[in-house]
């Protein structure tokens, strides 16, 4: 009995010390936060192989012509991989946090860019690197020697309070344009929404590459249901379990591109306009959009310059706007602004 004691002591030794070792190889399989990401993304690349091998397998003519004429194909398969390469890159790009603009702002103080205050805790996945109390002592602690507080409040009307302004969970002041995520535990920069299919936000960061990516797979959704009607349009002898499979996959790709495309055209608007969705949804709520009439969008700088300020690389990686006054707005719209007094509502 003691042989075995110390025999099964050894063993769940030796699987602790590989255990350690493969998590420093492999990281992200023992976060739990990584792995139902990791699992978002095989999912959705099962889905894309499944709706685009099913009509490879089944089509007779589609395979006989992609050996009269492999371009047809090749074109297609190039855009099946440029959509998938696009959703890996949008979901693993940054939305811009707040607290990273800090750090690149306050760029020179060495002591801070390797500040354990950049490690966020994230309550909902279970991954806790650091105590809430311990962040809000480093974040309260930066804010006395960083400029953040007085450029965050230049950018606001005169007369703010900057307690409206400081977010109650991360204890960061947000510019304006910006909200706390409660799926990603930090305030994002230009908040759009968070994207459950991406499992990640999008923000001032990654905005343009979400539009870029949504236009992709619009191609690829529509081009998929040419090729699944002209094979139900067929007259080559099919099974009927195959006419079953693929009117059921034809279904559900025509709901994925009404979908796709009301979400491109109401992005494409959005990007014309310089909003974003959260501002859209939410503008009663919002203190600086409070009583601006919803046909007046106060960031917005034209057409053009928005487009470039949407699609063109910054200067800088974060950009800040400042609320313009009620002056500028009515000489930009030529209309008379009447603020609300509505006391104002939990952000």
């Amino acid at each position: 009995m003691a042989a075995a004691g110390v025999c099964c002591s050894s063993a769940r030794e030796d699987v602790e010390k590989l255990s350690e070792r493969c998590s420093l190889l492999c990281p992200d399989l023992y976060d739990r936060a990584s792995r139902s990401s990791w699992g978002l993304k095989a999912v959705m690349v099962l889905l894309h192989v499944t709706f685009v091998g099913v009509i490879f397998l089944f089509d007779a003519n589609l395979i006989r012509k992609t050996r009269e004429e492999p371009w047809f194909t090749a074109v297609y398969v190039v855009v099946f991989v440029a959509t998938l390469v696009q959703y890996f890159l949008t979901s693993g790009s940054s939305p811009g946090y707040v607290i990273d603009a800090i750090r690149a702002g306050n760029g020179s103080n060495t002591t801070y860019m390797k500040s354990p205050i950049l490690k966020q805790s994230n309550s909902r996945n279970g991954n806790i690197i650091s105590s809430t109390t311990q962040n809000q002592l480093e974040r309260q602690s930066l804010y006395s020697i960083s400029y953040w507080p007085k450029l965050v409040m230049d950018l606001y009307p005169p007369g703010s309070a900057i307690r409206n302004w400081t977010c109650t969970y991360c204890n960061i002041i947000q510019p304006p344009r910006a909200k706390h995520c409660h799926d990603c535990d930090k305030c994002v920069l230009q908040f759009d929404h968070h994207c459950v299919w991406l499992g990640a936000c999008i923000g001032q960061g990654n905005h343009c590459r979400f539009w870029w990516y949504i236009l992709e797979e619009t191609i690829l959704c529509v081009w998929t249901v040419v090729l699944y009607i002209t094979f139900l349009h067929s007259e080559i002898v099919k099974a009927w379990w195959k006419d079953f499979i693929a009117v059921v996959l034809l279904a559900l790709l025509l709901f994925c591109l009404i979908f796709l495309l009301l979400l491109l055209v109401f992005h494409s608007y959005l990007a014309l306009t310089n909003q974003t969705t959260y501002e859209m949804v939410r503008r009663r709520r919002i203190l600086y959009l409070r009583g601006i009439p919803e046909k007046v969008h106060p960031f917005s700088r034209g057409i053009s310059k928005n487009l470039y300020t949407f699609c063109c690389p910054r200067a800088s990686r974060y950009t800040l706007e400042a609320i313009p006054r009620m002056e500028e707005l009515e000489v930009n719209y030529g209309m008379s602004i009447r603020v609300s007094h509505q006391p104002p509502s939990e952000l």
